[in-house]
């Protein structure tokens, strides 16, 4: 597997590439990504290339939108 960085203008922009992402895998699954995540790190589900790549995405999801979350708060 081939390690890719993108880089995005904003944290905005990330938020809205990494969100498509995760409704990619919901409607592959059909599953929503939190619950795919808390099942992921129960060890429940397996460690295909897909589920690690949603489990990256759910994580820089998260993490985005602790950023944002900051951000606006700090504005406020």
């Amino acid at each position: 597997m081939r390690k890719q960085q993108i880089e995005y203008d904003s944290p905005v922009d990330a938020l809205v590439a990494v969100s498509k992402q995760l409704s990619i895998y919901e409607n592959r699954y059909g599953m929503s990504s939190e619950d795919f995540y808390d099942n992921y790190r129960k060890g429940q589900i397996e460690d295909s290339v897909d589920f690690i790549e949603w489990a990256n995405s759910y994580q820089h999801y998260m993490a985005v939108k602790q950023i944002l979350a900051e951000r606006l708060q700090n504005v406020a």
